[in-house]
This record gives C-alpha cells, sequence and structure tokens, in this order.
C-alpha cells in the first residue's frame, strides 16, 4: 500500500506541476480582482501569480474606474516575477492589444469605430480607440475649421480609421470622414426635395470675401455676392448677418456636385427692365462713384443701375491722367448718359459733356488773328506749346517763330515758363488744335513792304552786299538779291565790283512771291524797258537815228 500511495502522490504532483506552467511573458490572461487597496487592484491571475494594477487603467477617459472585487478582467503579463516576487500586469495594454485586432479587421472592413478624443498634440488631437491611441490631424476634426474643440473632448463618437502601423504603433482617424459621408446622404436627401425656382428660408452660417453659405436644413447652399442684391456690394457683411434668416431663392442645383446656388435679388424687381425710360439718351443726372479702375469709373445712377464713365469721357483736357486723380469714391458727381446696351446691362456716361467744350468756346470768342498771352508749357522739335485760358494748349509751330530765322534756331529763345505773346491762326474744333504764331503779333513785313508795289514797278533799292554771283540790295526793310545776269543790259556791265555797298539803285520788279517772301529785281529788265519805251516815243534805229540819240533825246526830255 506505501508502494501504491507513493505513486498516486507523485501522479497527482505531476498532473499539478503542469498545471502550474506559467504562460508567457507578453501574453494577455485572465484574473480575478482579489482587493482593492492604495488605489490599486489585486489580481489573481492563476498559476500562484498575483499583481497589482493602477485603478486609473480601469477607467475610460474622463470617467471613474469601472471595477469590483471578484471582477474577471483581462491584463497584460509584462514579467512573471518582479523584485516583490509579484506578476507585472498591465491593463492598458491588454486593452490596446484588444483593441488593435480589433481596429485591424474594422481598418480592413473600412468600417467606423468608435473613440473619445482626449487630449490636444501638435498637429491635432489625441484619440481613444477602447485602449488603443490614435492621432486626429487637426484638418480632420471637421467638415470646417474648429476654433473650439472644447465640446468634443471626451464625448463618444465615430471614427473612420485612415492608416494603421502596429509595429510602429501608428492610428491615424478622421471624424471628418465620418461627417462628410453623413453629410453627402443628409445633403442627397435634401435635394432631391429641392427644384430651381423654388423660393425658401434658409440660415446663414458663414461669410467670405465671395459670398455667404446659407443652411437650407441640413445642406448649405452658396449665395454669391453678385446675386444678394441688383446693386452693387462691396463684401456681404453690408446686407448679412451671420445666424440671420434670410428668405432665397434657388438658382441652380449641380446634381454632379451637390453644389446649391441661391440668389436674393432674383426675388426684387430688375431696374434694369426701366433704365431706357428712366435714363434715355442725352439726359442729366447726378450719381454716386462705385468704383474706380484703370480705364474709367463707375456712377451708380440707381440702387442696382451703374454706368461706366470712360476714362477718355471725364475730362476734356486731361487725356493721360488716371481717373483716381479726377474722381474720388463716394463722390456725387453729375453725368450725362451717352449710351445703353439693356442685353448686356451696360451704360455709358460722360462727365466731361456736362461741361462746355473749351475747344468750342475758345473757337467763338478768339476768331483767326485775335492776339493771346499764354505760358510756355512744353517745348519739341517741331514747336512750342502754350497754355491758354479753359486749361488747354495752342501750339507756334516752328515756321511760326520768326520772319527771318529758321525755327531751329529761333526756338533756342524760349525756355519752359516763358511768358509769350502769339496771334491765333487756326483752331480746329474736331481734332481739338488751336494753332497760334508769334511772328505774326507785329504784321508781317514782307506784306507792308510791297503793299502797292506789282510787277513791273522800278523801284529804288540800297545795295547792302557785293558778291560773286550779283548783289544784295534792301527795300523797304525787305532783303533781295540781284543776280549778276540781271545786272545790266550790256554784258560787259554785268560786273557785281562796279557796285559799292550804299549805292542807290534803280531796278525792275520781276516777282513778287508771298510764299518765299522774295521780291524779284533786275536792273537789266529796267534798262530794256526803258530802251523800249524810247524807241516807241521817240522814233527808231530803222529811221536812221542811233540807239544814242533816242537815248539822249529820252534823258533830255526827262531832265526837261
Amino acid at each position: 500500500m506505501p508502494g501504491t500511495a507513493t505513486m498516486e502522490d507523485f501522479e497527482a504532483l505531476l498532473n499539478e506541476s503542469f498545471e502550474l506552467v506559467t504562460p508567457d511573458e507578453g501574453s494577455v490572461v485572465k484574473g480575478t480582482v482579489l482587493a482593492i487597496e492604495a488605489g490599486q487592484a489585486i489580481i489573481d491571475v492563476g498559476y500562484k501569480m498575483e499583481g497589482r494594477v493602477d485603478l486609473k487603467e480601469f477607467s475610460a477617459p474622463g470617467k471613474a474606474p469601472e471595477i469590483e472585487v471578484g471582477d474577471t478582467v483581462e491584463v497584460y503579463l509584462d514579467r512573471v516575477e518582479n523584485a516583490r516576487g509579484e506578476a507585472v500586469l498591465s491593463r492598458d495594454k491588454a486593452r490596446r492589444e484588444a483593441a488593435w485586432d480589433r481596429l485591424e479587421k474594422a481598418f480592413e472592413k473600412e468600417e467606423r469605430v468608435e473613440g473619445a478624443i482626449f487630449g490636444r498634440v501638435k498637429g491635432g488631437f489625441t484619440v481613444d480607440l477602447g485602449g488603443a491611441v490614435a492621432f486626429l490631424p487637426g484638418s480632420q476634426v471637421d467638415v470646417r475649421p474648429v476654433r473650439d474643440a472644447g465640446p468634443l473632448m471626451h464625448m463618444p463618437q465615430p471614427f473612420q480609421v485612415l492608416k494603421m502601423d502596429r509595429r510602429r504603433g501608428n492610428i491615424v482617424v478622421s471624424r471628418r470622414a465620418v461627417l462628410e459621408e453623413s453629410r453627402a446622404e443628409q445633403r442627397a436627401e435634401v435635394i432631391g426635395k429641392l427644384q430651381e425656382g423654388n423660393t425658401i428660408d434658409g440660415v446663414v452660417k458663414n461669410i467670405t470675401e465671395y459670398g455667404a453659405f446659407v443652411d437650407l436644413g441640413g445642406v448649405d447652399g452658396l449665395l454669391h455676392v453678385t446675386d444678394m442684391a441688383w446693386r452693387r456690394v462691396n463684401h456681404p457683411s453690408e446686407i448679412l448677418n451671420i445666424g440671420e434668416t434670410v428668405k432665397v431663392q434657388v438658382i441652380k442645383i449641380n446634381k454632379d456636385t451637390q453644389r446649391i446656388s441661391l440668389g436674393m435679388k432674383q426675388l426684387q424687381d430688375d431696374p434694369w427692365n426701366a433704365v431706357e425710360a428712366k435714363f434715355p439718351l442725352g439726359s442729366r443726372h447726378t450719381g454716386r462713384v462705385t468704383n474706380i479702375t484703370d480705364y474709367g469709373a463707375f456712377v451708380e445712377l440707381e440702387p442696382g443701375v451703374e454706368g461706366l464713365v470712360h476714362v477718355s469721357e471725364m475730362s476734356w483736357t486731361k487725356k493721360n491722367v488716371h481717373p483716381g486723380k479726377i474722381v474720388s469714391t463716394s463722390q456725387e458727381v453729375e453725368v450725362i448718359v451717352l449710351e445703353i446696351d439693356t442685353a448686356k446691362r451696360r451704360v455709358s456716361l460722360g462727365l466731361k459733356q456736362t461741361q462746355g467744350n473749351p475747344w468750342e468756346t475758345f473757337a467763338a470768342t478768339h476768331p483767326n488773328g485775335t492776339p493771346v498771352e499764354g505760358e510756355v508749357k512744353n517745348i519739341t522739335e517741331f514747336g512750342l506749346f502754350v497754355g491758354l485760358e479753359g486749361d488747354i494748349d495752342g501750339m507756334v509751330h516752328l515756321s511760326d517763330i520768326d520772319w527771318d530765322r529758321p525755327g531751329e534756331e529761333a526756338i533756342q529763345d524760349f525756355r519752359k515758363g516763358d511768358m509769350v505773346n502769339a496771334v491765333v491762326t487756326d483752331v480746329d474744333i474736331e481734332k481739338e488744335r488751336i494753332s497760334l504764331s508769334i511772328k505774326a503779333v507785329d504784321g508781317d513785313p514782307f506784306a507792308d513792304a510791297v503793299e502797292g508795289v506789282k510787277r513791273g514797278d522800278i523801284v529804288t533799292v540800297t545795295v547792302t552786299a557785293i558778291e560773286d554771283g550779283g548783289i544784295e540790295v534792301e527795300y523797304d526793310g525787305m532783303k533781295s538779291f540781284i543776280r549778276r545776269s540781271d545786272l545790266s543790259r550790256d554784258r560787259s556791265e554785268q560786273r557785281p565790283e562796279r557796285f559799292t555797298v550804299g549805292n542807290k539803285v534803280d531796278a525792275r520788279v520781276t516777282n513778287i512771291d508771298p510764299k518765299s517772301r522774295r521780291l524779284g529785281l533786275s536792273i537789266k529788265a529796267r534798262e530794256i524797258a526803258e530802251e523800249k519805251e524810247a524807241v516807241e516815243q521817240y522814233g527808231s534805229s530803222d529811221s536812221g537815228a542811233s540807239l544814242g540819240d533816242i537815248l539822249g533825246a529820252a534823258l533830255k526830255q526827262q531832265d526837261d
């Protein structure tokens, strides 16, 4: 019997030893809560092993620990025995392992998972997914930027797993993806009930530079700034406030993108329907400058009706000036309607037409020959620009500066800012040009000198210079030149050197040219004319009288 008992005892001990094989470290085991003391739970995991776990590991974010003595829990066996002979256990790691298994399955099936945001980190938030900690990027919190995430903290809610890496322990989730999916379903339902042209009430949710987003009951529509009113709206905040209820009309629904375009002005009368009746061509109106561009200024004639004053219609005299230097925003101006295009909703306005045309006024008060005085505004290669009354300029061409000197030489006498006297010679209203003459202020000395003189007359001139080709003479202040061939009827006498400066000489007028301002003179022509006259009066050489006798008789007759 003792031998038999010993064998049985040995078998029992052997079986017990098999049962007491300790589990592997790094595995999840089940245990029983033996006691709760000093903020820790004492857990028996069997195999004659006990360990301690902090109570905070049994609490969900923002909640109290949920554990009692006698509860069976799963814990992670980190080490079989520590320095105190206790097993090192972790509830968090056990939950993490279970969570990873669960999350991997949900990730593969693209299913949503439940979690709670419990902390803030750089670039986003931390989320507890039932034991596993995930990263929620700031851009994935909501469909719109979230300024205050406080109301979302510690609140169980669904998330979509975007990325998982168990080896590195990385999980990225999105709350936005869940919202967008739900929103898409809701949008599809609401959009299915809407039709273009419907008039509905909505609440202004957000205001931007280009418009406002209006909540139509679960779906947002865009109310563009150009569809808020018929008049120009610089910013939506001028007429809308966030939270305000507005009545809008559905303008367009894009079934593909599920975007809804809204309008407010469509519910009001279009002021353009009465534009032609209210603002006939040529009528004068007062409007307000609403916008200034490089090419002109927009003027509001009435709310919803604007016209453009093109830069070319702003001033008679200021041609190359930015419109902003002529008018300013919000300024009240008087304009005239020049053109209306109702199809394109355009009105062309004129600002300068409300003032008199300075060229017409100048032409009416300054006929040709009128003397004027002005300041030299500019000097160019072809003449002088002189400032005149009415803020307009007249031009003195090079050829109108001096009678005797070339224009290129005469213009050197003038500087910008000089005051000059001139005479109006021409006004072209259509081309907006005024021609002036400085040299004509004291009249035309050539015209004065030759007044009463005609071709064939004999005039007395004074020799002023002797040249090889002839002699220079002066008649009443006007210079002229008698060529060598015209110095005498007799070829032997055609010698310039026989004359001296200061001699008085009679010559016959052969030509008067006002354009070249030259007086044609000839001593030879005078002699021939005198001979012809003497022959006719005193006989001819054919009758036996010599030329000397005839001329002598003529000279004697003149002396008598």
